[in-house]
């Protein structure tokens, strides 16, 4: 119950996070936004490291998984614009949010059981994730087999930093392990940034936004990583995938986009599919 409380805080956190950046995209380079956000959120995330500990249990198999969850952090985001800026949404967020079924597959192959009511409330999930997102535009600014592919890469890199990320914390050394996994993410995006030389034009508008972007982000990545090691850790990333659908609500809420009936259907029946969750 205690991992699936904490995907759910990811969950609130993404979805605030990707609410804002709604607000500011397009404002500046996509790389910048990436890299600036990558920096601000190790201004809270370092020192809590630091202060917390458990630095003494990452042996060589951890700092390495650790390291490899960065990579898929920088990939997952990669993917996930790419993706969201070719579009439809109706097709590319269903795909982006199947990676639960990902995760729990991962858990599997790693020797945890999965009975039939745990599929059908990762199934929910992943529903009703669809169904909301059906209620979104449907026109795309190119080819649909390069969305579904971006798509299909976030989702796969989704599951894997996320698990990744989980088996690196299971010593106990959840908060060095998120920095460990966010300082490589940093230098990934600047080794990005330095190749792609782009301007900075935008950024002194947008920066109390971006700022607020890393503490989100790095929260939901500490709240699913320190989920690692407890009991049903998988079902973090399943309750964290619902982040697009606290998108949708708060645009509904404070931006005035319409909300059809079947979509509050499909909030219900993902609320149902956690709330199996934490009863299984």
């Amino acid at each position: 119950m205690i991992a699936l409380s904490l995907g759910l805080l990811a969950a609130l956190f993404w979805g605030l996070h990707d609410f804002t950046i709604r607000r500011v995209g397009g404002k500046a380079d996509v790389a910048v936004i990436f890299t600036v956000v990558t920096i601000f959120g190790l201004i809270p995330l370092i020192p809590i490291a630091v202060i917390v500990g458990g630095w003494w249990a990452i042996g060589p198999q951890q700092a390495a998984l650790a390291l490899a969850a960065g990579v898929g952090t920088v990939s997952a985001n990669i993917a996930l614009y790419r993706a969201f800026t070719i579009g439809p949404v109706s097709l590319v967020a269903p795909i982006c949010g199947s990676y639960p079924v990902l995760s729990v597959l991962f858990a599997i192959a790693r020797g945890e059981e999965a009975g039939p009511l745990v599929w059908l409330a990762v199934l929910a999930v992943v529903a009703g994730v669809a169904i909301v997102a059906r209620g979104e535009g449907g026109t795309s600014s190119g080819s649909r087999i390069a969305a579904v592919g971006w798509a299909a890469l976030a989702s796969v890199s989704f599951a894997v930093t996320f698990g990744l990320a989980q088996w690196s914390a299971e010593t106990g050394a959840h908060m060095p392990v998120a920095a460990i996994t966010r300082i490589t993410a940093l230098c990934i995006a600047l080794v990005w940034l330095i190749q792609r030389r782009p301007g900075t034009g935008g950024l002194g508008r947008i920066w109390p936004a971006l700022l607020l972007m890393g503490f989100l982000d790095v929260g939901a990545i500490s709240a699913v990583t320190l989920a690692g090691g407890m009991e049903n850790a998988e079902y973090a990333s399943v309750a964290s995938s619902i982040f697009g659908i606290v998108t949708i609500l708060l645009a509904w809420r404070f931006l005035h986009e319409p909300m059809r009936a079947a979509q509050w259907g499909g909030v219900a029946l993902v609320f149902a599919g956690i709330a199996t969750l934490g009863l299984v």
